[in-house]
């Protein structure tokens, strides 16, 4: 039997893409504030996307730490609520800014 697609895609190339987008923290803040981080269901499936950690997925995603570290971060019920709060999200910026030019200041 064939894997099931979902508009041309994989169900795997779906899951792929959205981890991907956890990386960005006005996209975190877009979930918070849509409400989503507060439904139950929503964040069994951010524990169940942890798949992602492990070597043989990880090597599909294009900015691994970033990413992983946010699902990571949503895995906690203080940080769902915190990134809420564009000064959280601004701040995820500023220091990912400095991670990726390498200023630790």
């Amino acid at each position: 039997m064939a894997d099931a697609t979902f508009g041309g895609y994989s169900r795997f190339d779906l899951e792929l893409e959205f981890v991907q987008c956890l990386g960005n923290p006005a996209y975190l803040n877009f979930l918070a504030t849509q409400k989503l981080l507060d439904r139950p269901d929503f964040v069994a499936y951010l524990a169940y996307l942890r798949y992602f950690a492990e070597p043989k997925y990880a090597c599909y995603l294009s900015y691994p730490g970033p990413t992983l570290r946010a699902l990571e971060l949503l895995q906690q019920e203080k940080f769902r609520k915190e990134i809420l709060q564009p000064t959280v999200m601004h701040r995820m910026v500023e220091e990912g800014i400095k991670a990726a030019t390498g200023d630790r200041t």
